[in-house]
């Protein structure tokens, strides 16, 4: 009984500091919004089931599959419509959560405990700038690129490949729907995410938050992280593998070169 009493404190205590004050806010909060969410949610899923077929035909583009001998089938009747649902339906969680992000952001800033906290440590508020801006589009940007990447370079690359390697087998090329798009999708993903190596590595540089000697020490750790990535999004071939991963670490690289050559502010 003694130690269910002094859980209870414990957890009462928690609950009644600046932390559990906010926390209590938040999910009161994700009460009130829970209907919106789901609104949210829902438009995202019906506006994005005719995108996701636009999507779906772009990717399964018969010219395209022929290049590379490759057939792509259905083993159910309604495989086509789930793969649409699935991906609208991830349309409207990206919807719904984007806008409680941005929601929750603005505010944040606005809640008693987060100006209290700003108060003492006598932090000024920041201001957009031309630095934000140009990380913004700079990270559309890398992220356009990465899908471009892995459309017109990193796909069609792996698709002879992996045919290539079927057929001196003896085997024809044949892919579930799913699975191609799957397979398509997620090299896109991989090198949207990878591609904003750069971003990511210059702002952590420029704001402080680690030191270049530290970078440069731990860049072989960087190195293999950025080799799991690869492994994540990738079919498993050393190929594919590398792909993915080489153009994450020449940004990387190259990231490193021009904060060096940039005057620091």
């Amino acid at each position: 009984m003694a130690s269910k009493t002094s859980l209870e404190d414990a957890v009462s205590e928690l609950m009644d500091s600046p932390g559990g004050e906010l926390l209590s806010s938040v999910r009161i909060h994700l009460r009130k919004r829970a209907f919106a969410l789901f609104g949210l949610f829902l438009a995202g899923l019906i506006a994005g089931f005719p995108i996701a077929k636009s999507i779906i035909k772009w990717i399964i583009d018969e010219q395209r599959l022929d290049e590379f001998d490759v057939n792509v089938i259905v083993t159910s009747p309604v495989e086509f419509i789930m793969l649409q649902i699935q991906l609208s339906a991830s349309f409207g969680l990206f919807l719904a959560f984007g806008f409680l992000m941005i929601e929750a952001s603005l505010k944040g800033v606005k809640h008693p405990v987060v100006k209290a906290r700003v108060a003492e440590l006598d932090i000024k508020a920041p201001r957009p700038s031309m630095a934000l801006i140009l990380s913004v589009f700079s990270s559309l940007g890398l992220a356009v690129l990465g899908i471009f990447y892995a459309w017109e370079l990193l796909t069609p690359m792996l698709l002879e490949y992996l045919s290539n390697d079927a057929q001196e087998a003896g085997l024809s090329t044949q892919w579930k729907l799913g699975a191609y798009v799957g397979f398509v999708l997620n090299l896109a993903i991989a090198s949207a995410i990878g591609f904003q190596a750069p971003v990511v590595t210059m702002l952590a540089l420029r704001v402080g938050m680690v030191d270049p000697k530290t970078i440069t020490t731990y860049r072989k750790h960087i190195w293999f992280s950025s080799f799991v990535l690869g492994a994540m999004f990738s079919p498993p071939d050393p190929l594919s593998l590398f792909l993915v991963a080489l153009p994450i670490i020449l940004l990387f690289e190259i990231s490193l070169i021009i904060d060096r050559i940039l005057p620091k502010r």
